[in-house]
């Protein structure tokens, strides 16, 4: 930790905006329990994680004072990314602390996180948050030198991929298990962090974060560790929020003409084009759309302007007849404005 403070304080006085997105409060934890390895019940993991939050932020206020900087604690849940409000509430609180020359360190709030929304590992986290403030570099920290051709543990013949241009290369890559013994993440969810991040124009690096001056290396440009290039995004940030912020409550399945209309002519979904209803979903929730053809096709995610049971009455329906039977209702199931597409 004394070492990458080091870097990053020296990155943050020298004009750069810089966001720490620290795991460890549970390792914390462990290390003044009597518990022998990391737990696997929810309940145990929240309270280790109380137990080491204080001690994890309290190590880094020490730190970085030492080299000068300032620092700010916060901690998220995926409640914060998944509503609007919260979402834009966060990003504000901290674009003002990077203009106060503030190095915000976030950590998931494992404390009141329920398990099936918590965010898994912080690296899903880390690609929320620069998606979040726009960044321009996210640097993914790892126990290896990057990515391999496969698991350099178990193939003594794996070589380091050093930059990924072509996502679809990823598809043929063993990227290895879940993590160590106290970490819950792993290359794997790297991957799909930098897959997030360069959609929304950010170069991603991952390397080994054990390595002397990594930090600074990568920021200067230095051949180290996997490079994912940024791709040319013109989404807006809604849709990327949306898209990777946004968790679906349901899905509909459509008709061939549907996900045509959605996928090469950007129009809206009508009800006329839904087969399926799946789950019990509310307005305004975000919906995961499908289309049947050979297999189950993922189209894209969008905010329904109805129910699931009002949906349920009105697919198939032409548009004349959604609004004789709801008069009030939208000519829309979901409108383009509010969908983004999967690919």
């Amino acid at each position: 930790m004394e070492a990458l403070v080091a870097e990053i304080a020296a990155l943050a006085k020298a004009g750069n905006q810089v966001v720490v997105v620290s795991s460890g409060a549970i390792s914390c934890g462990l290390g003044m329990l009597p518990i022998k390895g990391r737990p696997t019940d929810t309940v145990e993991l929240q309270a280790t994680s109380a137990v080491g939050q204080g001690q994890l932020y309290h190590r880094y206020t020490e730190l970085f004072d030492h080299a000068g900087v300032t620092t700010a604690q916060i901690l998220l849940t995926s409640y914060d990314i998944a509503a609007r409000s919260q979402y834009l509430n966060a990003r504000n609180t901290l674009l003002k602390l990077l203009d106060w020359g503030i190095v915000p360190i976030i950590n998931e709030n494992d404390t009141t996180s329920a398990d099936e929304i918590r965010y898994g590992d912080n690296d899903f986290l880390a690609a929320q948050v620069a998606i979040l403030i726009k960044a321009d570099l996210l640097m993914l920290l790892t126990d290896t030198d990057g990515l391999y051709t496969s698991d350099p543990s178990t193939d003594p013949g794996a070589s380091l991929v050093e930059e990924v241009t072509d996502c679809s290369l990823l598809d043929r890559i063993d990227a290895g298990g879940t993590g160590s013994a106290i970490g819950s993440g792993g290359m794997k969810s790297k991957i799909v962090a930098a897959e997030m991040a360069i959609t929304a124009n950010i170069e991603v690096v991952i390397a080994n974060g054990s390595r002397p001056g990594v930090i600074t290396a990568i920021a200067a440009g230095e051949k180290v560790g996997t490079r994912f290039c940024p791709l040319e995004s013109t989404m807006s940030s809604f849709k990327l929020w949306l898209k990777y912020g946004r968790p679906s409550a349901g899905a509909i399945v459509v008709d061939e003409g549907a996900a045509n209309a959605l996928k090469r002519r950007g129009k809206s979904l009508l009800p006329a084009g839904i087969v399926r209803v799946e789950g019990h979903f509310d307005a305004g929730e975000a919906l995961d759309v499908f289309y049947r053809k050979d297999g189950r096709h993922l189209v894209g995610k969008g905010i329904t302007s109805y129910s699931s049971e009002e949906l349920r009455r009105i697919k198939g329906m032409k548009s004349q007849q959604v609004i004789k039977l709801m008069p009030q209702g939208e000519a829309e199931a979901i409108h383009r404005d509010y969908f983004v597409l999967a690919e």
